[in-house]
């Protein structure tokens, strides 16, 4: 680290050098939980739940350069951008280089660095991952139909896994017991979150209709998406703009449906489709009656 440098600056640099370099990136993501020091034996495990959803996106092309033959996504890459340098950063405060922390998300990370919890990392990543979207609602604008509706989606999951940890009966209801274990990003069922490789092709951007990848999604997938999350969704929602603390959150969901970049005209997508399966599961674990904390 060059002294002298602030921990923001630093980082900022540590981001440019790959900013085209979608390997490069993924490197500096894993350094990042090695800690300033090389060696952060309580970080490593976290790296998990991380590095399998950007392994996803590198396999999809969405962080590839934006001017080539076949560009990436601009509002993926800055989304992707945000959780690097949020984390970068808190690698810097955390090696001793000056501060304060430049944002309330790097804050977020410097406090996971120095207590590492699944709650604080989801604090920490989920704040990241909410500041990215709404600091870039018009690149997301720009997107396809297709992609803004997975983007819908993947924010709903990433909340919803933070839910499962720090708001169980929010997430599942009588059922909660279960839910610190299936959010752990220490272990490999936080995969809820990280189902889209199952139903979206591994290429950006897409060319299928919204209807044609619903129908494609199976399994787990599916059941999460329409059988849990949906119907707490304005609850979720509404628990994550407190928790994180991202007000701004409550712009992206309206009467129970996501609006990021998306038409509340067209909410009908979120409807869960009938299937004997999803009623028994809206059965077993209704959603809860309102709380202040979901715990």
């Amino acid at each position: 680290m060059t002294s002298g440098v602030g921990a923001g600056d630093w980082a900022g640099q540590r981001v440019a050098a790959v900013r085209d370099d979608p390997g490069g990136r993924l490197a500096l993501m894993e350094r990042c939980y090695h800690g300033p020091y090389g060696r952060a034996p309580r970080h490593l495990p976290f790296r998990r739940a991380a590095m399998s959803f950007m392994g996803w996106q590198l396999r999809r092309g969405v962080l590839r350069p934006v001017r080539g033959e076949r560009p990436g996504s601009p509002w993926w890459r800055a989304v992707n951008e945000r959780i690097l340098r949020d984390g970068c950063e808190s690698v810097g405060l955390s090696g001793g280089l000056p501060g304060p922390a430049s944002s309330d998300t790097a804050a977020h990370w410097l406090a996971f660095a120095e207590r590492p919890t699944a709650r604080t990392w989801y604090r920490a990543h989920n704040g990241s991952v909410v500041a990215a979207y709404l600091a870039h609602r018009d690149l997301a604008e720009a997107e396809n139909e297709t992609e803004r509706f997975f983007m819908n989606v993947v924010l709903c999951r990433v909340l919803y896994a933070h839910a499962l940890v720090a708001a169980p009966r929010l997430a599942l209801g009588r059922l909660r017991p279960l839910a610190p274990f299936l959010g752990d990003p220490r272990l490999g069922m936080t995969g809820i979150f990280l189902q889209l490789s199952r139903v979206l092709p591994d290429e950006y951007p897409l060319h299928d209709s919204v209807q044609s990848s619903l129908r494609a999604e199976i399994g787990f997938g599916r059941l999460v998406d329409f059988g849990m999350i949906v119907p707490r969704m304005q609850q979720l929602y509404e628990w994550s703009a407190r928790a994180l603390p991202a007000p701004g959150l409550l712009d992206c969901v309206r009467d129970g449906a996501p609006v990021y970049a998306w038409p509340f005209t067209e909410r009908h997508v979120w409807r869960p489709p009938r299937s004997p399966v999803l009623r028994a599961v809206h059965r077993l674990v209704p959603p809860p009656e309102r709380v202040a904390d979901g715990r």
